[in-house]
């Protein structure tokens, strides 16, 4: 459509893996389309107009002066242009180099956040980055998405088979570590949460947040409990710990291990809970009679679950605790839903495999072919054989989201060479040789 106002043209966000619909305004200009506009698609049937923060700064990002549009080398300390061959032929030689003076292991690559929800790097980065061979692989999934991948391989089978939440039929809804007013429902991808949850409270069922903020979600909430930061894997035992210490466990037939589970439980009373997390031992109790006894209740916890110094641990207490009260697999609880792309069964995607082979300096073990990245810049630091000494990032940016950022920046500054994938010049990629910068 066309109007005094520019072209719009209907498109999608793919910052996430909500995947909501857009609308852009496009305008002609000096140097070329630019995007000025951006809003949600009403008509979208997955997102119904449903747009956060992030897909409207995408507009600003298209047109940022200080966005790369060209690829950019380090000559005597300075930047300086180039052009795509000549940047191609210096990353190629270096990594090269490197690979065949000193081994595979002595690339270290480094994959961000938006290679999860780009089409070019599902398509080809995946191939690139097997195609180097190397052990030394990292990304932002291990502090981010990882607990959960983990803790589903090892109870279900398969690291993709994460329960969804059967929201339209649950008549109790508990949320740790999630904020689904902001990201419309995070996994669970279904149209207009906020109207969702409207119908929730219509039929009578309840919302139960424990947070440390009052997030979006929380302020709609009917009731929201401040929970210390870090400690959401205690409150989680504690309510398992009722759920045996007062009769309240129903597990389907198939379960195992579940006389394993009530040992490990043991200590964690709600009163050893409130001691640390803050949440009272009555209010534990509660909840978690509550939680039991409604008809079909459902614990829902994404991200900030696992990004935790417990995230395993949450992720896994979160799947008990469903489990355990009869939640699981079952109306109004949380379902393993049929996608309209089975990745399960068509292969598509492993299973998981863990502690297959573990880094060189801390012992750490691989989940899925890659290492923790908390041990990136001992890699890079420590001599000998495997020693990483080039490095390749990917869309992503280490130095600022991932621990002890410092010295990871001190550790690139060591390296034979380094080049990135990245629209911007930013905490990592200043260290960089070598700067390839995508389209937005």
């Amino acid at each position: 459509m066309t109007t005094t106002l520019g072209t719009t043209t209907l498109g999608v966000c793919n910052l996430c893996e909500a995947i909501c619909g857009v609308e852009l305004t496009i305008e002609p200009g000096p140097t070329g389309d630019r995007v000025t506009g951006i809003r949600g698609n009403d008509a979208d049937p997955l997102s119904r107009g449903h747009i956060c923060p992030k897909g409207v700064a995408l507009a600003d990002i298209h047109a940022d002066p200080d966005r790369l549009r060209t690829p950019i080398k380090k000559v005597d300390g300075e930047w300086v242009e180039t052009t795509w061959d000549d940047a191609l032929d210096l990353v190629a030689d270096n990594i090269a180099k490197a690979i065949n003076t000193h081994g595979k292991d002595a690339l270290g690559v480094y994959l961000g956040n938006p290679n999860a929800h780009s089409l070019g790097a599902a398509t080809h980065g995946v191939r690139l980055v097997k195609a180097f061979r190397t052990r030394n692989r990292f990304s932002a999934s291990s502090v981010d998405q990882i607990p959960h991948q983990f803790v589903a391989s090892e109870m279900f089978g398969h690291q993709l088979m994460i329960p969804i939440t059967d929201i339209d039929r649950t008549s109790y809804f508990l949320v740790l570590g999630a904020n689904p007013m902001a990201s419309n429902g995070s996994l669970m991808t279904v149209p207009d949460f906020p109207q969702r949850l409207r119908e929730l409270k219509r039929r009578g069922g309840k919302m139960v947040v424990l947070d440390p903020r009052r997030t979006e979600t929380a302020k709609v909430a009917d009731e929201h409990l401040f929970v210390r930061p870090g400690t959401d894997a205690v409150v989680l035992l504690a309510m398992i710990h009722v759920l045996f210490a007062d009769g309240l466990t129903r597990p389907a037939a198939y379960v195992d291990d579940v006389e394993r589970v009530r040992e490990l439980v043991a200590d964690f009373t709600p009163e050893h809970a409130e001691s640390v997390s803050g949440v009272s031992a009555a209010d534990i109790r509660r909840i978690t009679h509550e939680y039991a006894g409604a008809d079909g209740a459902a614990a829902y916890g994404r991200i900030g679950l696992s990004t935790q110094g417990f995230g395993s641990v949450c992720q896994w207490a979160l799947n008990c605790l469903n489990i355990l009260s009869g939640n699981l697999d079952r109306e109004g609880g949380m379902l393993f839903p049929e996608p309209a792309v089975d990745f399960v069964k068509r292969g598509l995607v492993g299973r998981g495999h863990y502690d297959k082979y573990r880094s060189r300096v801390r012992n750490a073990p691989e989940y899925g072919g890659e290492l923790p990245v908390s041990v990136f810049a001992e890699e890079i630091e420590t001599p000998g054989e495997g020693q990483i000494r080039a490095v390749l990032t990917i869309a992503g940016n280490p130095v600022l989201s991932t621990p002890d950022g410092r010295r990871l920046g001190e550790a690139f500054d060591k390296l034979d060479f380094m080049a990135a994938v990245d629209i911007y010049l930013n905490e990592t990629t200043r260290h960089a040789d070598v700067i390839l910068p995508p389209t937005t």
